[in-house]
């Protein structure tokens, strides 16, 4: 059975049928689906291992986006979040692509960048001479602390030198290392960590400065992932509106602001299931948007002819080993699920899934109004927020949809109003 066949009406099925589904796709095993139906409750043992004053669990819901095909290959995305809209949006935008377009990833570079600080340069021609003439060592060095990453093909792969304005009104120079290093699958932020700390007392050796702070930079323009979307034959006005709608945010930091959240929406989700530093990719997203001097959108949409064309570049550094993807079993089956061989592809897929999020987002701004497209998935959590039971969700939440297809706004006093209309009408017609 195809992909397509196995996902045809697979967000109208119950959770039950969901999990058969997929099991019968291979996605999840009958052992995993019996772990996710107990919660994922974790002993809290494990809790202990991974921060301080542990005293339980906060869970966030877990769901999967689907109709994901990237780079030819099929995937199921598992997306931990707790906003309403965001899976079904990604799932029915990926859809919409999946049967007019494509989406295409690369990586743009594969090192990470460690920062060495010499805050107050006493003598800036000579130590810049002699960090050069023994840049090699300097690599053997921190190379021979990461003996373990360079087996497996990684490790440092060089040192960049800059020197900066202190802008204390002084003459004195900051002088900066950047040390580059390949951390194969890894994030890579404690082996960056380490080699720079390695690399201090021999910088100090060599040039007679003080290296005042050793520690990794967030912002990886070393190490970018770039994502395409392609959609061919799209209507014209729809095109036009997308355009039109991406432009405002490349022009005006403002709109760009909220335009990159909702590209996060999408990649924190994806990150957070698979046990990976989503605020670290978040402060160098941010800082990579703001790369040529102004805040602008990570996304760019345009009109090709008749094909709508997006673009996402951005510094998405992940792992796939080490840290909590290889200690916290839900990270591990997230893993497993999508079925990655490779940092790469996973960056690609968290990419992928922003810039999928974004177009959903921007379509249904520059069509039917975000009110209109959010506020009716929104009413299911007013449902609840009003005191629904179970079984009065669904009654209420389309009575508060049809409420908003005439009135363009709904409340929680208008979900709490329609709740006890509903046990109303159950009692004089109890079923």
């Amino acid at each position: 059975m195809s992909m397509d066949e196995f996902l045809k009406g697979f967000s109208k099925l119950n959770r039950q049928e969901r999990y058969q589904r997929l099991i019968d796709m291979g996605i999840l095993s009958k052992s995993e689906v019996q772990y996710l139906k107990s919660g994922g409750v974790q002993d809290l043992s494990l809790a202990e291992h991974l921060v301080e004053n542990v005293v339980g669990f906060f869970q966030l819901p877990m769901g999967v986006a689907t109709n994901f095909r990237i780079n030819d290959k099929d995937y199921i995305i598992p997306m931990a979040v707790e906003e309403t809209s965001i899976i079904a949006a990604a799932s029915k935008t990926a859809k919409w692509i999946r049967q007019k377009g494509r989406i295409s990833t690369r990586c743009l570079g594969k090192n990470i960048i460690g920062q060495i600080q010499i805050a107050k340069v006493k003598n800036l021609e000579q130590s810049l001479a002699l960090l050069d003439k023994n840049k090699e060592h300097l690599l053997a060095v921190g190379n021979s602390v990461l003996a373990n990453l360079v087996k497996r093909g990684g490790g440092l792969r060089d040192i960049v030198i800059r020197v900066l304005d202190r802008e204390d009104g002084s003459s004195e120079k900051m002088l900066v290392l950047h040390v580059h290093c390949d951390p194969c699958e890894a994030m890579g932020a404690n082996m960056i960590n380490q080699a720079c700390e390695a690399l201090k007392p021999h910088i100090e050796n060599i040039t007679g400065e003080t290296v005042n702070m050793c520690i990794l930079s967030n912002l990886v323009d070393t190490k970018l992932t770039e994502i395409k979307v392609e959609i061919d034959d799209i209507d014209p006005e729809i095109g036009k509106g997308i355009e039109e709608a991406s432009r405002f945010a490349w022009v005006d930091p403002y709109r760009a602001t909220t335009n990159n959240k909702g590209v996060l929406n999408g990649m924190d989700a994806v990150l957070i299931a698979t046990g990976n530093d989503w605020r670290a990719v978040e402060s160098g997203v941010h800082a990579y948007a703001v790369k040529d001097g102004k805040y602008r959108s990570i996304t760019r949409w345009q009109m090709q002819g008749n094909q709508l064309v997006g673009t996402l570049v951005a510094p998405i550094v992940v792992g796939t080993v080490g840290g909590v993807t290889k200690i916290h079993p839900t990270a591990q089956m997230s893993l497993k699920m999508l079925g990655v061989n490779s940092a790469e592809e996973l960056s690609g897929i968290v990419g992928a899934v922003g810039l999928v999020q974004n177009l959903g987002a921007l379509k249904a701004l520059s069509t039917v109004g975000i009110v209109n497209g959010h506020m009716k998935l929104h009413a299911a959590n007013l449902a609840i927020a009003a005191g629904a039971k179970p079984h009065e969700l669904l009654p209420v939440q389309i009575d508060l949809q049809n409420l908003l297809e005439k009135v363009k706004r709904i409340t929680l006093d208008d979900a709490k109003n329609i709740l006890l209309r509903v046990r109303k009408e159950h009692e004089v017609n109890p079923r």
